[in-house]
């Protein structure tokens, strides 16, 4: 296993050379990320066309809701996935721990793609797309925390909020290719066409590129050492508990909030539109397609914000502007008419939403040491995204159905004013990392 030279241990600056293997290293991390959560993402943009097929029931609602349950049961097994890839990163190297994940959705993704509908098979539809889907849920819950301490390691001094806010560019930019596939497959097909088999193309396009993924990040070299990794404490859960317990749940808090408004203001948004502010959907996919462009652009942007004036103070400014704009924010959505002006207040959200994202996988390294980074970040981030994140269009429909939808609105408020007071105890300086390149 070849390791990169670690500044750290040798007290000297990267050399050019080391430079560009680092620089190398980022690019094909990030490719493998964005490849994984295209795979991801592309049930979500899909789902409006897919439902009738594995749910068959006259409510549309009623439909999305079921979808949205198997999407909030694969975030279920991001707990799994995070300790599982987390404990293999710590004791075996993080480059192993990715391409095992990236592995692992390749084989999610080529399951939904050929499984039969609810008319041809019965129950057996709902439970095969229930266990792809669980399986999609474990390779991405390892994906991120493994990715987000790769990144962090490789990172340069002083411009690792720059360099480490490319999780969040590729995880939003598979994001992006999945509505763009969509957009393009609406062009093509007809809805008809889309609704009976136009659907599955994006999840064989997903399991083709995870093979992609899998001969990059094959290139990539090993941060940790071998001392690091037989270390006894490395992927010991009761050494997070033992010695990092504050940081473990600090994390946890403010991971709650931001995972809760991203998806809100991501995933959700496009039923959201289509659902309770009645545009059409082709529509709601320019209007998505264009916004998550732009928030794909923000992130090196705010990054770079975070690399001079504080992790600490990015995630205050998160905290408390998302307290402040998101019933504000919502309200207003829930009566546009223009698709203009949707796309306008979307961006805002995704504009606070920056703070956090764009530095979300460096400021959880930066609290952890070497032997546990690796599962410290990947299972505090697990756990309050299954809980927080992968519930929300859950539970924004649920209310929706019950005719309290504004409650929702509220639901996210409090939750960022839980990540501001949370963030409040974030260190002024890095503990962790912070001298390591």
């Amino acid at each position: 296993m070849t390791d990169i030279a670690s500044p750290a241990l040798s007290g000297t600056a990267p050399s050019p050379e080391e430079t560009r293997k680092r620089v190398f290293a980022i690019v094909a991390a990030s490719s493998g990320n964005l490849v994984e959560w295209f795979d991801f993402y592309i049930y979500a943009f899909c789902a409006i066309y897919f439902a009738p097929s594995f749910f068959p029931k006259a409510d549309p609602t009623a439909q999305l809701l079921n979808t949205a349950g198997v999407f909030a049961a694969g975030f279920l097994m991001r707990p799994i996935g995070g300790w599982l890839f987390g404990r293999i990163a710590d004791r075996n190297g993080r480059k192993n721990s990715m391409l095992i994940s990236v592995i692992m959705m390749c084989f999610g993704s080529l399951l939904i793609a050929c499984l039969p509908t609810y008319e041809t098979i019965g129950n057996w539809a709902p439970a095969l797309l229930l266990a792809a889907r669980l399986l999609q849920g474990l390779s991405v819950g390892g994906e991120y925390g493994t990715t987000a301490t790769y990144m962090s390691e490789v990172a340069l001094k002083g411009r690792r909020g720059f360099f480490s806010s490319f999780q969040y560019v590729t995880l939003i930019g598979g994001q992006l290719l999945a509505v763009l596939v969509v957009v393009v497959l609406e062009q093509l097909l007809t809805e008809a066409d889309l609704k009976a088999w136009g659907w599955r193309i994006p999840f064989v396009v997903g399991a083709i590129t995870a093979v992609v993924a899998l001969l990059l990040r094959r290139t990539l070299h090993e941060t940790t050492t071998a001392q690091q990794r037989n270390s006894k404490e490395a992927g010991s859960v009761a050494e997070i508990f033992r010695h990092h317990k504050a940081a473990f749940f600090t994390v946890l808090g403010y991971t709650a909030g931001g995972s809760l408004i991203f998806y809100t203001f991501t995933t959700y948004m496009q039923k959201f539109l289509v659902n309770t502010a009645g545009l059409p959907i082709k529509t709601t996919s320019y209007v998505m397609t264009g916004c998550l462009f732009l928030y794909m652009c923000m992130q090196p942007l705010f990054g770079a914000l975070s690399d001079r004036i504080g992790r600490r103070n990015n995630m205050l400014l998160f905290g408390a502007l998302g307290a402040l704009a998101t019933v504000p924010i919502l309200t207003a959505l829930k009566t546009v008419s223009s698709p203009g002006l949707a796309g306008l207040l979307i961006c805002v959200a995704l504009a606070i939403v920056s703070f956090y994202t764009s530095i979300s996988g460096i400021v959880k390294a930066e609290m952890f040491p070497p032997e546990v980074r690796a599962l410290g970040v990947g299972l505090a981030y697990a756990v309050a995204n299954a809980i927080f994140g992968g519930t929300a269009e859950y539970v924004a429909l649920g209310l929706k159905s019950m005719g309290h939808e504004n409650a929702f609105y509220w639901y996210v408020t409090g939750m960022m004013v839980l990540a501001f007071l949370v963030s409040l105890r974030l260190p002024r300086q890095a503990k962790y990392l912070h001298h390591e390149h």
